[in-house]
Formats: C-alpha cells, structure tokens, sequence
C-alpha cells in the first residue's frame, strides 16, 4: 500500500495531462474528446432518463466506472478525477487530532443533490447537471481558463515576434497549433464570469476543509459512493491500533471518525492512501469484504428520497411553466440538427461543442434560454457565425444532442432565418451601398440578393443605390451575415429562430 500511495500522484498527474490534452485536441477530426464523458456514469444515467435513448460508448463507460467502484471503492475521485486532483492541489484545512466532522449532517446533502438531479432527470429534465463534477471541470477550463490562456498566447506571440531571432519560430507554431489546437478566432463567452466563479468558489471551500466538494456537496461521488457501499477492497482497523488519531487528521474526506475507534465509511473513503504512511503501528488494512457496508446516520434515507423526489417535480413543474417555453424564444438558435423539441432533456451541458466551435459562436445559453436550459448551447451570430465548413459540433457531443451530420447534410439544415432590419441598414436609411451581407453569404445560390433602385437622397437629389433582401427559403441562417455586419453594436441583419414567414423579405 505505501507503493500505491506513492504512485497515485503520479496516476493522478497523467489523468490530469490526458484531460488537459483531449480539451486542447477538441474539435480535430477523430480526437476521441468524447471519452472524457464516457467514464461519467452520473451523466449517462441522467441523460438516459431524460432522453429514454442508450448512448452505447456512455453505457459501456458507466458501467465500468460503477464496477471498478464495487471493486475498489471510490478510485475515480481519488485517483483519476480532475476536479478533485484540482482540490488535492489546492491548500487544505485538514481535521485537528481527534477533532470530529464539523458537518456530519452535512454529507447527505450530496445524495439530495443526486437524487434531485435523477428525478428531475426522469421527467425530462438536466438542468442540475451543471453540477456534475466533470461537466465543471472541462466547461471551466473550456470557457474561462482557454480564452484568457489564448490571448495571453497571442500577446506573447506579438510581442516576441519583433524579435527576429524568434519569428520563424512564431510563425512555425502558429502553423503548426494554430487551427487545430489553438483557436482560429479569439474564443468569447458570455457566462465566463459565472462559470469561473462556481468552479473558484468550489475551490475555495478548500479552506474550511479539506475535499469540502467531495465530502458534502458532489453528486456523482454520491452516487460512487452508493455503490462503494458493495466495494469489495476496503479499509479496515486491526487490533494494533493505538488510536493515535493520525489516521484521522491525514484522511482528506474526514470519514476516519474517532467516535468509532477510528473505522471509516467506504462510501465516503476515496481511497487516497493518505493514511498509510500516518499509521506507524500498521493498525489498518485494506482487505476484501463480501458483506456491504453498514448504513451511516448521513446516508439517503426514505425520508430523503421522497423529500428530494419532491422537490424535482415542483421544480421541474415551474420550469415547464415558465412562459418561455410556450413559443421558441426569437434568438434561441441550436447547434445544426439540434431538435428544439427535446434539446435540453438530451444535452449535459459538458462544453465540448463551445470549445469545438471554431468562431465562439456558440454560446452557453443564459438569458436566450429558459432557465431550465442554463448552459446548453445556443449560437450568437454576433459573437460568431456557424462555419459553413464545420460539422465539429456534432461530431464532439457525447451523446448525440447535437447529431453527428456529414458536411453536406449539415450545411441543408436551417437553424434560423436572417431578417433586414431597414431602420438600421446603411442602404436603406443612409441611401448608401453596403455589400457585406451579400458578399458574405456563403451559399452556393445565394440567401441575400441586391437590387439597384433609384431613391430621392435626403437633400433631394436622386441616387442609385443597391439594397439587400433575404430569400427565406434559401437561408439557413448560419449568421455570417449578422457577424461582418459593419454597423458597430447591433447588427442590420439579425437571425431568428426559423419560422415559416414569407420567401423575401
């Protein structure tokens, strides 16, 4: 045990390293990001649920992550998890000698969260799935850690580049990253700020105790820790211990509890080992066990389990009634293919296709959505078009909310329609040509026609000036129109929500 416990930094560094590099390659044909939410069996139960669809990559990799937990115990958090490397990186409060949880109740708060999230998840419904420790981990180094990581990059880049000595270097490592792993566009998210302050507050909570996360409050170590309760290989205190209690103070998670002459709960246990090297008597073993583990005071009760049931269908009642839902909102445009009618009860809110996109176009939705669909994907043309080149959305998306279409399938699907608005448009208020939206539009049979007309100018003479008009049933709304249009806040050509309106306009 003291090898293992030597080599688990090391396992969890190389977990961390195949993290960071499958968030980098996101987006390159045949980079197998996906998997990062295979081994996520919180996410594939919820998202099966919801969705009544089994996702074969997500069911095969939940259902090794639970076995390896019926063997092990929670390995995942200790050893592989991102999130909870992060923490063990982070400063730590750990427990004074014999010093009790200060939270003991506190620890069933996970399980609520779990049960909420399944619940609300059964009737169609992945809002909490927010919470989930690995969609935190990769959206918060997707969304607010990338961007200001590419624009220092790119500051560095400019201002080593006057160095002639490094400028073949420069210009070597932008044609080599650049595209496929660095972003083409400097990446902006309009919910950076929330995202980075759930993910530092996380961190934070680091200083009043250690795996403060971990102990209390995350869902999927609820559920691993469920299963744990079945684990065969689980700590044990023989009769050599002299309840020194050093045990106590080096366990992360605090379920060594002195009150019990120092036994520990394997759901709650992560299997860190820290342990190991804190008992010089050799007063604890880690054995095989057939029997489960006995049920502890902050474990899920009955009680609980209707309570937290409860709670989802109120709320997932008040999200369905939310005003919101009754016509798609204007400016809710999806990910090609995306079907509006069951988007939010398919998508996990993982990240991996804001990272994917290549222009930041899309977004993670906040006030274009109903609240029940916080950060599922939505595009914001004037932040970025949907590349007509680009099917990378969906072939990233773990679990097909985002359909994995062909290039030329994709480039069929209308997600929106572009609208001239003619009290902002420069040849229609200012009587001057503007050609950007119908040079920009990339369709072979072009959505934007011009049409040469002869206006009175408004010092009355006469001008001849082209003006735009959008053919509906020809656009598809990708909103490279909306992005170039010259016009500095809000553009003359916006995109909505499709509709079936009238072929010109």
């Amino acid at each position: 045990m003291h090898t293992l416990r030597r080599l688990r930094p090391w396992v969890q560094l190389v977990a961390l390293l195949l993290f960071l590099a499958l968030l980098v390659g996101t987006g390159r044909p045949g980079w197998p990001t996906k998997w990062i939410f295979f081994a996520d069996p919180l996410a594939g139960l919820a998202h099966t649920l919801a969705s009544r669809h089994i996702v074969t990559g997500l069911l095969i990799g939940s259902l090794i992550a639970l076995l390896v937990a019926v063997v092990g115990g929670r390995i995942w958090c200790g050893w592989l998890c991102p999130l909870g490397t992060a923490l063990d990186w982070m400063p730590a409060r750990r427990s004074k000698r014999h010093e009790p949880d200060p939270l003991p109740g506190l620890r069933s708060f996970k399980y609520t969260l779990l049960i909420l999230i399944l619940a609300a998840a059964l009737l169609g419904n992945l809002t909490l799935l927010v919470l989930d420790p690995l969609t935190i981990a990769y959206r918060t180094a997707a969304v607010a850690v990338w961007p200001p990581l590419n624009a220092l990059i790119s500051a560095s880049e400019t201002l080593l580049y006057r160095l002639p000595l490094l400028a073949g270097l420069i210009d070597a490592f932008e044609a080599a990253l650049r595209g496929p792993s660095l972003p083409p566009e400097q990446p902006r998210y309009g919910a950076i700020l929330a995202v980075a302050l759930l993910f530092v507050a996380i961190l934070a909570l680091n200083a009043w105790r250690a795996r403060f996360w971990c102990r209390y409050l995350c869902p999927l170590g609820g559920l691993l820790g469920l299963v744990s309760k079945l684990a065969w290989l689980r700590r044990t205190v023989s009769e050599r211990c002299i309840e020194c209690g050093q045990c106590a103070r080096a366990c992360p998670t605090g379920t060594i509890d002195p009150d019990r002459h120092f036994a520990s709960d394997p759901a709650e246990c992560i299997m860190c080992l820290e342990c190991v090297p804190a008992c010089r008597q050799r007063g604890q073993l880690f054995v095989g066990h057939l029997r489960p583990a006995a049920w502890q005071a902050y474990d899920p009760s009955r009680r609980q389990l209707i309570a937290a049931a409860a709670l989802a269908v109120v709320g997932v009642g008040l999200s369905r009634a939310d005003p919101a839902l009754r016509n798609t909102p204007t400016r809710l445009i999806r990910p090609p293919g995306a079907d509006q009618s069951d988007f939010m009860a398919r998508c996990i809110r993982c990240g991996l296709c804001l990272k994917a996109c290549p222009t930041s176009g899309l977004q993670p939705g906040q006030g274009q959505v109903p609240w029940a669909g916080l950060w599922t994907p939505v595009l914001v043309p004037r932040l970025g078009h949907c590349d007509y080149s680009c099917n990378a959305c969906g072939q990233v998306c773990p679990v097909g909310a985002i359909p994995p279409l062909p290039l030329e399938e994709k480039r069929r699907r209308v997600i929106g329609h572009a609208y001239i608005d003619r009290s902002r448009c420069i040849p229609w208020v200012d009587n001057r040509t503007c050609l950007v939206c119908e040079e920009m539009c990339p369709l072979p049979q072009k959505a934007i026609f011009l049409e040469d007309v002869v206006v009175e100018d408004y010092d009355g003479t006469r001008v001849e000036v082209r003006r735009p008009y959008v053919v509906h049933d020809l656009c598809i709304g990708c909103g490279i129109c909306e992005n170039r249009c010259p016009l500095n806040g809000e553009a003359a050509i916006r995109v909505y929500a499709p509709t079936e309106l009238g072929a010109v306009g």
